[in-house]
């Protein structure tokens, strides 16, 4: 089955738009790794500065091949640009059931 990584970004508030511009422009970029399953990013609605960017991939080893290369570079914000995050913290799962809507 799948693993699914949910990486744990503090944003202060005024790091918001800049945090969702940056995911906005770096779309389609996981999306061609071998073995990624699915993004979402969650914004949160109350009572949190924690935005959740949750993953899922076929195998850990396709995460860390991913992790090891790619990902690294699109951390920390590019050239000049200071993270819009204050703090990460990864979060790691298999997944051992799932279902979809029924047909």
């Amino acid at each position: 089955m799948s693993v699914v990584k949910i990486n744990v970004l503090t944003v202060p508030a005024e790091q918001r738009e800049e945090l969702e511009r940056r995911f906005a422009g770096r779309a389609g970029s996981v999306e061609r790794q071998d073995g990624f399953e699915w993004f979402e990013l969650l914004r949160p609605v109350e009572g949190s500065d924690r935005y959740l960017v949750y993953t899922r991939w076929r195998s850990e080893e396709d995460f860390q091949r991913w992790s090891e290369g790619p990902a690294r570079q699109a951390h920390g914000g590019g050239e000049g640009k200071r993270p819009a995050a204050s703090g990460a913290e990864l979060w790691s799962f298999d997944v051992v059931q799932q279902a979809g809507p029924a047909s």
